[in-house]
C-alpha cells in the first residue's frame, strides 16, 4: 500500500538505542537522525569550506543522515556488538535492512521512490563515507554526554568509537574533533 511512509517515519522516536547499556537519558533513532543530520551537513561544509578539499553537497548528506536509519522502523536498533559480531552477521543484516528499505520505499507514492531511493537504500557512495563519519560522531558525542552526567557505563564505548572516527581518516572529522568536540563535555553556563 501506498503512502504510510511518512506515518511511519514518525514512529523513530519510539526505537531507543543503546539497548544493552544503562542510560543516563535515552536516545531515540529520530533524534539520533536529526544530530547525525547537522554533524553530516558540518562535516562537509568544513570539508569544502574551511579545508578546500573536494566532497558532497552539505545540503545532501544532511538528507542522507536524515534518512540513515529509516530501516530501522522495520527491524529496530541491533545493538552494535551482535551487528558486528562476526561477518556472517553482519552481511546478512546488511540484507535484512536492504529488505527493510525497499519495503519502505514502497510506502511512498510511486512517483517519490526514486528521489528517496539514494538515501533509504545508502546507495549514494558519495555521500555515505561522511554520514558514517557523522554516525560515529554523534555515537561518541553520546559517550561523552553520558560520560558527562556520571554514567562511567559509556567509558570503554568512548574509546572504542574514538578509535574508530581515527581509522576513518576524515580529515573533516579530524577538524571538528580538534575544534568541536570538547565543547560537548561543557555545561550550559560554560557554553
Amino acid at each position: 500500500m501506498d503512502n504510510e511512509f511518512y506515518a511511519l517515519l514518525g514512529r523513530m522516536r519510539y526505537i531507543t538505542r543503546w539497548g544493552l547499556m544503562r542510560n543516563t537519558f535515552e536516545e531515540n533513532i529520530q533524534e539520533h537522525s536529526y544530530q547525525v543530520a547537522v554533524l553530516a551537513h558540518a562535516l562537509a561544509l568544513i570539508r569544502r569550506e574551511i579545508l578546500g578539499l573536494e566532497g558532497p553537497d552539505p545540503d545532501r548528506c544532511a538528507v542522507a543522515a536524515l534518512y540513515h536509519d529509516a530501516s530501522e522502523t522495520l527491524t529496530g536498533d541491533l545493538p552494535t556488538p551482535i551487528k558486528y559480531y562476526n561477518s556472517e552477521i553482519k552481511d546478512a543484516y546488511k540484507q535484512v535492512e536492504q529488505i527493510a528499505g525497499e519495503r519502505l520505499l514502497k510506502m511512498l507514492p510511486q512517483a517519490l521512490r526514486e528521489h528517496y531511493r539514494p538515501y533509504v537504500l545508502e546507495s549514494d557512495e558519495t555521500l555515505n563515507p561522511i554520514v558514517k563519519a557523522a554516525d560515529k560522531l554523534s555515537a561518541y558525542i553520546k559517550c561523552v554526554e553520558e560520560q558527562k552526567a556520571g554514567n562511567m557505563e559509556f567509558e570503554s564505548a568512548a574509546v572504542q568509537i574514538m578509535g574508530a572516527m581515527e581509522e576513518m581518516n576524515r580529515p573533516e572529522l579530524d577538524w571538528f574533533v580538534e575544534n568541536c568536540l570538547q565543547a560537548f563535555s561543557l555545561n550550559l553556563d560554560q557554553l
